[in-house]
């Protein structure tokens, strides 16, 4: 009876387990204080999705053109076709790309 109690938990545990895992989601991407109101030191890449924000790792708000320029980052909310993993409340990006 212990051995199914037990396994019954190890089942409902990894059952619950959620994935943070991202793939080929189209996204809004900016500057997470210029146009997003997040609170930060200087103007970093972030994404919105499902009206949450996360600031993002693994590329660079000016690996992206110049954020300052009219259709930049800091002046625009672009979208992004993005994939990677949320963790402690920051998008790891694996792919990050700016789409039309």
């Amino acid at each position: 009876m212990k051995n199914i109690l037990c396994l019954l938990v190890v089942l409902f545990s990894l059952n619950s387990c959620k994935t943070n895992d991202i793939t080929d989601e189209i996204v809004e991407a900016s500057c997470g204080q210029c146009q997003f109101s997040m609170l930060g030191k200087g103007c970093d890449l972030a994404i919105r999705m499902n009206d949450d924000t996360y600031y993002v790792e693994g590329t660079n708000i000016d690996d992206h053109g110049d954020a300052h320029a009219s259709d930049g980052f800091c002046e625009a909310i672009k979208k992004a076709k993005i994939s990677g993993s949320i963790v402690d409340g920051k998008f790891l990006a694996t792919s990050f790309k700016v789409v039309d």
